[in-house]
């Protein structure tokens, strides 16, 4: 598993958590809510300004982001 789909299951993950949709995720971090779903479906590769972004407005560390994903 590459960082992309790493960054993707935990990005999808801890958004169901904190129950935010995309469109409200993209909006607190002055992002598209079309690019915010490109990056949940691994199809693009966010920069580190973009995963620095969503981490803040998840508040968690932008490496939780990307370690290998957790088995639930």
């Amino acid at each position: 598993m590459d960082l992309k789909e790493a960054m993707a299951i935990n990005l999808r993950r801890i958004r169901h958590e904190q129950k935010l949709t995309q469109e409200e995720l993209a909006a607190q971090a002055g992002l598209s809510m079309r690019y915010v779903g490109a990056i949940e479906r691994a199809r693009v590769s966010a920069s580190v300004t973009v995963l620095g972004q969503l981490a803040a407005c998840l508040r968690v560390n932008p490496c939780e982001l990307i370690r290998h994903p957790r088995a639930d």
